[in-house]
C-alpha cells in the first residue's frame, strides 16, 4: 500500500481583520474616564461670594447670613450651578497614573484617526440638594456613551457622553452632570469657495403638535393650548394633558401681556446671526402659562425679574415671524 504525498506549501491561515475604529471606541463605554476626584477645599463662603460677583447673582441666600437664616434654607447655601466648581483640578493638576486616564486614551485614538478637534456641545446638571458651607465633595466620571460617526457643520466626528456623579462627605449623591463633547475632523475649506450666505436665524421645528402655534404667530396671534377636559393651559404644545391625560384640546388667544419670570444674557461664545448681548427670557403670561422668548427694545442690563412685558411680532430674514417681548409702554426706555 502506498501513500500519496501532496507537495507544495500549505495555505497560510488568514490574518485577523483589524478592529474597526468604531469597535475600538465602544470598548471605552462604561469605563471610568478618570480616577475619582476629591475636592481640595470644602464648600466655602469666599468662593461663593466670588462666584456671585462674577455671575451677577444677587440672591441673598448665597451671601447674606441673616437673609439666608430667615429663608426656608435656614442658613447659607451655595448656588446649585457651582456643582462642578468644587472638584476642578486647578492650574497644576496631579497627572493620573498609567491606565487611569481612559478619556485621554480615547481622545488620543481619535487624534491619530484624524479627528483632531473637540468642542463641548451641551451640559445637563441635576441637583439632589443644596450644598452648604462645610460640605466636602467627591466626583466620579464615567464614559457613558459614544455615538456612531455623525456629520455636522463643523465636520464628521463622534459625540462622547460623560456622566459625572457628585457625592458629599457622607457618600450621599448631591448632584449629577452629563457633559457631551464632539471629537471631529474639521472640514477643509476650499480657497476658491464662494462667499457664504449671511447666517439665518434658526428655524423652529414645526410638527402636528405645534403647527397651530406657528400659524397663529404668522397671523400676529399668540395662541396657547388648552385642555378641554380640565381647562388647564399648557406650553410648549403636546398631544396629551399632563394633568388629566386627556387628548382633547383647543386653543386660547393670549392677550400677550406678562412678566419676566427669569432670564439669561448670553455673552460667549457668539453664535451668528445673533447680536450680543441679548436677553433670553422666561415669560409668565397673565393667563398663567410660561414661554421662552427674547426681551427686546431695552438695554439688557435694565431687565429685571417681575418686569411687565408685552408681546410683539417681528419678521426676520424676510419670512420668519417670531413672538418677542418688550417692556410695556410705561417701562420702555425713552
Amino acid at each position: 500500500m502506498t501513500a500519496q504525498v501532496e507537495t507544495g506549501s500549505s495555505p497560510q491561515a488568514p490574518e485577523p481583520e483589524e478592529e474597526s475604529l468604531a469597535a475600538r471606541l465602544q470598548r471605552f463605554v462604561g469605563r471610568p474616564s478618570r480616577p475619582p476626584v476629591s475636592a481640595a477645599d470644602p464648600v466655602n463662603q469666599p468662593m461663593v461670594r466670588h462666584w456671585c460677583e462674577a455671575i451677577g447673582d444677587g440672591n441673598p441666600v448665597y451671601t447674606d447670613p441673616q437673609a439666608a437664616g430667615a429663608s426656608r434654607h435656614r442658613g447659607l447655601v451655595a448656588p446649585p450651578t457651582m456643582l462642578q466648581v468644587w472638584n476642578m483640578p486647578g492650574l497644576r493638576p496631579v497627572p493620573p497614573l498609567p491606565g487611569e486616564d481612559q478619556l485621554g486614551e480615547l481622545i488620543g485614538i481619535l487624534d491619530q484617526a484624524g479627528y483632531t478637534a473637540i468642542v463641548a456641545t451641551n451640559c445637563e446638571q441635576e441637583y439632589a440638594r443644596y450644598l452648604r458651607p462645610g460640605d466636602l465633595l467627591s466626583a466620579t466620571s464615567m464614559i457613558e456613551a459614544i455615538s456612531e460617526e455623525k456629520r455636522t457643520a463643523l465636520g464628521s466626528g463622534y459625540f462622547i457622553n460623560l456622566h459625572e456623579t457628585y457625592t458629599d462627605q457622607r457618600g450621599e449623591v448631591v448632584g449629577t452632570m452629563m457633559l457631551r463633547v464632539l471629537k471631529f475632523r474639521p472640514n477643509e475649506r476650499a480657497e476658491s469657495s464662494p462667499p457664504a450666505a449671511p447666517p439665518r436665524r434658526p428655524r423652529p421645528v414645526v410638527n402636528d403638535d405645534n403647527r397651530f402655534f406657528w400659524e397663529g404667530v404668522g397671523r400676529g396671534e399668540l395662541l396657547i393650548q388648552r385642555c378641554t377636559g380640565c381647562a388647564r393651559l399648557r406650553h410648549p404644545p403636546r398631544p396629551m394633558c399632563p394633568h388629566c391625560r386627556s387628548l382633547e384640546w383647543d386653543t386660547r388667544r393670549s392677550g400677550g401681556r406678562g412678566t419676566v419670570y427669569s432670564y439669561v444674557i448670553p455673552h460667549h461664545p457668539p453664535v451668528p446671526p445673533f447680536t450680543y448681548p441679548h436677553v433670553v427670557g422666561l415669560i409668565e403670561l397673565v393667563e398663567g402659562t410660561r414661554l421662552v422668548s427674547n426681551v427686546i427694545d431695552i438695554d439688557p442690563a435694565e431687565v429685571r425679574i417681575g418686569m411687565p412685558v408685552e408681546v410683539c411680532f417681528i419678521t426676520v430674514d424676510d419670512e420668519l415671524v417670531l413672538p418677542q417681548f418688550r417692556p410695556t409702554v410705561g417701562n420702555r426706555e425713552r
